[in-house]
């Protein structure tokens, strides 16, 4: 195969050329930048890596064997393909005494009504929780720490924290990841509740009985540990006193 020289640079034209050997030769060279992104819209944004295997690798027909390669960022894959910045985890834990401060979570809403139905009670059950706590363990609760649902931010639990002198902290919108304990607790529930019914091949309404029993025997092995689980409601309340493990972002 021949091919003349221009400017240090051999062209070739493989639609016109002929080789000595009877299999075609196919070259690889370098896509240019508008052709490039063409195809990288064509083919749903994937990224030019994965597309230089599919064309490398002859799965993908329609396209030539060339290099995709840009040198700016494709600001749609930005947009839609951004993620939120995970919280740096705490490297000494911060809290020291028991009840020291008090996690609280609400999961649902929940499309399935349990048996027993549905009411309001969070402010009630924690409060009696809150005084439980305080009687049993012979200390008292300092700071609570939730989101801002209505549930928690509210004038009857304003003003029973406020009675009791315990600090209630809030939560950024749209950061669960400051109330990283509860939030954790509550997959663990749902996830163990979803497990039990699935073995004991029960409806999903018996799903608040399921997460009745689970946490009842969270709180056994969490007395080992400082650890005390709460009660659920019509949203399946999940609260939990940390004493020794406090890794959500401050």
């Amino acid at each position: 195969m021949r091919a003349p020289r221009s400017n240090d640079t051999y062209q070739i034209d493989m639609s016109v050329e002929k080789t000595t050997s009877s299999v075609a030769t196919c070259l690889l060279t370098k896509a240019t930048e508008l052709y490039s992104i063409l195809w990288h819209r064509k083919l749903g944004h994937i990224s030019y890596r994965k597309m230089n295997h599919l064309v490398r690798n002859g799965l993908v027909t329609g396209v030539l064997k060339l290099r995709f390669t840009v040198a700016d960022d494709c600001m749609p894959c930005k947009k839609g393909k951004q993620q939120r910045k995970s919280h740096k985890p705490k490297l000494q834990n911060s809290i020291d005494t028991t009840l020291e401060l008090l996690h609280m979570d609400l999961f649902g809403p929940i499309n399935i009504r349990s048996i027993g139905g549905t009411k309001d009670e969070t402010a009630d059950v924690l409060q009696y929780l809150i005084l439980s706590l305080e009687s049993l363990c012979k200390l008292k609760v300092r700071r609570i720490r939730s989101d801002n649902g209505t549930e928690f931010k509210n004038n009857l639990m304003e003003l029973f924290c406020l009675k009791r002198g315990i600090h209630h902290e809030f939560s950024a919108p749209y950061t669960p990841q400051q109330n990283g304990v509860a939030e954790r607790k509550n997959r663990t529930l749902i996830e163990t509740a979803r497990t039990m019914l699935s073995d004991a091949k029960l409806p999903v309404t018996f799903w608040a009985e399921a997460e009745e029993h689970d946490d009842d025997e969270g709180d056994d092995e969490g007395d080992d540990e400082g650890d005390v689980g709460g009660a659920e409601e019509s949203d399946s309340e999940a609260t939990e006193s940390d004493s020794s493990d406090s890794d959500d972002a401050p």
